[in-house]
């Protein structure tokens, strides 16, 4: 079987002159000029990351360019200690500040329902959409608050969740499929202050309404303070709520919008997920702003080599 599997040749591998002009060509040029050490082959990048994580990561943040108010002073501390390790411990960012870097015309998501419905919006719209959205939540939670999403995957999810992280809030989701138990059993735990929920969703030819389970957990949650409702049913929202759309003013209104991105310190949390459920009830898990951040950042850059001239198709639930 060994023997086999070393004679087993790639379906597919770049030529030299293409993987010469990826993002981890570039990055691999700057560890070696850095370190002064010769990667001749992605197992030795690979082994230098795993014996120097501090030094990698350092250059991850640097590579990326993630933006911070307040940089580390230095990447690692207590490395040795599992748990204990402490990273980037004294840096200060925001979550959204660093996804709205642009604001240009390019486009930053491109949403297409089983309805056919296809919507665009550029970076420009995602962050005039965001700073009102924030405008409003900015009166309704503090730093370290939860906000609620019971979304499909539309931009409306997107850009809430932007908002409550560029407060400095914490953002938690479940899909608008789960039933108003499983939503309870998750959402139940964090008591959140906002609930961005949906008047119902499109799945195999049918219209499927989520109000009334909506409207059932919020009222067994008592932090729950304001709901908004974002309409893909073109339904009115229930009286004791906000629409999505209330929030946004027109293009010409909002062209001043500008958001005022709260810096929080890199460990803090920003995102709360959550286990299946199978084995009892589903158990919280918190991710950091700043783990978050660079990790999707060297995914993104590093291991798929995406730019601004691509697209990236993700295909799920919230």
């Amino acid at each position: 079987m060994a023997d086999d599997l070393a004679a087993t040749q790639p379906l597919w591998q770049p030529a030299k002159s293409a993987a010469a002009t990826t993002n981890l060509a570039r990055f691999t040029a700057q560890a070696a000029a850095q370190t002064g050490r010769s990667f001749e082959r992605y197992a030795d990048l690979h082994r230098w990351s795993v014996e120097q994580p501090g030094t990698f990561w350092d250059l991850v943040w640097r590579f990326t360019d993630i933006r911070a108010s307040k940089p580390a002073s230095q990447p690692v501390q207590d490395l040795d200690l599992f748990p204990g390790a402490r990273w980037f411990d004294d840096a200060e960012l925001n979550f959204a500040e660093n996804l709205l870097r642009f604001r240009d015309e390019r486009p930053a998501l491109i949403s297409i329902l089983e309805t056919g419905e296809r919507r665009e919006l550029s970076y420009a719209d995602l962050y005039r959409d965001t700073a009102q959205v924030a405008e409003w939540l900015d009166a309704r939670i503090q730093p370290g608050d939860r906000v609620a999403g019971w979304l499909p995957n539309i931009p409306e999810a997107v850009t809430a969740m932007l908002a409550t992280t560029a407060l400095g809030g914490v953002w938690s989701s479940c899909s608008p499929d789960f039933g108003a138990s499983g939503a309870l059993d998750r959402f139940g735990q964090i008591e959140p202050r906002v609930l961005f929920a949906c008047d119902g969703y499109h799945y195999n030819g049918k219209v499927v309404s989520t109000v009334d389970k909506m409207l059932e957990v919020a009222s067994q949650i008592p932090s729950i303070e304001s709901i908004v409702w974002v309409s893909l049913l073109d339904t009115e929202p229930p009286a004791n709520g906000t629409s999505f759309s209330s929030l946004l003013r027109s293009s010409a209104e909002a062209e001043d919008a500008e958001l005022n991105f709260v810096q929080r310190r890199f460990n803090e949390p920003l995102y709360v997920m959550y286990s299946s459920g199978t084995t009892g009830k589903p158990k919280c898990i918190v991710h950091g702003i700043g783990g978050t951040l660079i990790q999707h950042l060297k995914e993104h850059q590093l291991h798929t080599d995406l730019t601004r001239d691509d697209k990236l198709f993700f295909f799920t639930t919230c």
